[in-house]
């Protein structure tokens, strides 16, 4: 069998929609394995613009696709988006959607609290938060209190844990709202969705081993990016999953050994939403410019995106935690009208000169990036698909970054749309 894992390596927005679309066409089946409705996965086709959050990529294609253990399910929302991309002609049905038994519930409680929180912190002690419910619904998870779909079959125990969820958290919502919430009218809400759902519900790893045992290609989506991991990325900024490939396993009940290639998915430059460091911004014309090309605005937030040049650092150490062995570089048209085009190789803390990207960013105050600075080719690259009639400047700009990475760039995006797509290594082998 041969199984691939996508996953981004800044913080999130990097274009993994459209490439697991593009893969999908090649896959049997594409597995979410990780986070929640916070992710944003937009897909071009034919002018179409798809626009999904909970469901994996790969339903556009009509490939089997499924949800894992590991992400955190809003059954409200989930129902909303099955309505949504039906009307936009695209079935959804029990041959081609799955939802683990195991994945955790969000609740409207959740929400709510999430939302809370947030709006009593102030300025950058905002986390950027989606106010979605992630983080609280994982909170429930880790504190073993949580309701997964399993628990659905024991109605009299379920209500018994919503009370118990609820009562938890109203001792803090009490504290600042002077008020309580009560579970009845959103555990009806919350039945009625899994009647509606429950049809796609089962054990997702054993259906993983049977397609394993079937010798299929299973696609392993990710959600966010790496920097956003709970581990790994610019902690406290960042989401309440993990969002690297290592995660893949635990998040879906795949073994490890089914993993056997990991896609890096990288912008020709960087963006981030929301508060957190950023040592490449540009917080200028060149920012604006970028955003404004690339349309940096988020799937599911549509807040706009901080922009900046590509950081070297933060690519290598995606690479080397993640176990990347090929890269996907996304919007290179986004640059095709830029006379320079800088790439941070290092940075600068307290006077001295750093290369590898530091533990605890978010400790410093003051990042520095050093820039080599690149030729620009001032050409067309949008929908070009073969690598020698990419401009000069341009061949040298993806040249270098394989160097400075150590790492080949298997794809390249040259747009939006479903074929704008230069392929220089095929990712299922």
């Amino acid at each position: 069998m041969s199984s691939l894992v996508i996953v981004g390596t800044q913080w999130g927005d990097e274009g993994k929609g459209k490439i697991v679309d593009l893969l999908a066409s090649s896959a049997d089946a594409v597995v979410r394995f990780q986070g929640g409705h916070n992710a944003g996965h937009t897909l071009v086709i034919n002018s179409k613009t798809f626009k999904l959050s909970l469901l994996p990529s790969g339903i556009v294609r009509q490939k089997l696709s499924i949800i894992g253990n590991g992400v955190v399910v809003d059954p409200i929302h989930l129902e909303k988006e099955i309505g949504e991309i039906t009307n936009q002609g695209i079935e959804v049905n029990t041959s081609n959607f799955v939802i683990s038994s195991d994945c955790f519930l969000i609740l409207p409680i959740h929400r709510y609290i999430d939302s809370l929180r947030e709006n009593q912190k102030k300025g950058s002690k905002k986390i950027g938060t989606t106010g979605r419910g992630i983080g609280p619904a994982y909170e429930d998870k880790v504190s073993r209190r949580g309701i997964r779909f399993s628990d659905f079959k024991n109605l009299k125990e379920l209500e018994e844990k919503f009370i118990s969820i609820y009562n938890h958290h109203n001792v803090w919502i009490e504290k600042f709202e002077g008020k309580e919430i009560s579970y009845l009218d959103d555990f009806e809400i919350i039945l009625k969705c899994y009647q509606s759902l429950s049809k796609y519900i089962e054990s997702t790893w054993l259906l993983l081993k049977q397609l394993n045992d079937k010798n299929k290609k299973i696609l392993f989506e990710g959600a966010q990016g790496f920097y956003l991991d709970l581990d790994h990325g610019t902690y406290p900024y960042v989401t309440s999953s993990n969002t690297v490939p290592s995660n893949a396993s635990t998040g879906s009940g795949a073994n490890p050994k089914y993993l056997k290639k990991i896609l890096g998915i990288t912008k020709a430059y960087t963006t981030r939403v929301g508060n957190g460091p950023f040592p490449t911004e540009e917080n200028n014309d060149i920012g604006e410019k970028l955003g404004k090309i690339g349309n940096e605005f988020g799937t599911v937030t549509g807040r706009k995106r901080r922009c900046g040049w590509l950081d070297i650092l933060m690519l290598k150490k995606a690479i080397t935690v993640s176990g990347i062995n090929g890269l996907v570089l996304t919007k290179l048209d986004v640059l095709d009208s830029f006379k320079d085009i800088k790439i941070c190789t290092s940075y600068k803390i307290n006077n001295q000169i750093v290369k590898d990207y530091p533990s605890n960013i978010s400790s410093y105050h003051h990042v520095i990036p050093i820039y080599e600075t690149l030729k620009g080719w001032e050409e067309k690259t949008k929908g070009i698909t073969k690598f020698e009639k990419l401009p000069l400047n341009a061949q040298n700009f993806v040249k270098r970054i394989e160097t400075l990475v150590n790492c080949n760039i298997d794809i390249i995006s040259t747009g939006p749309e479903r074929d704008e797509n230069i392929i220089l290594n095929e990712a299922f082998n």
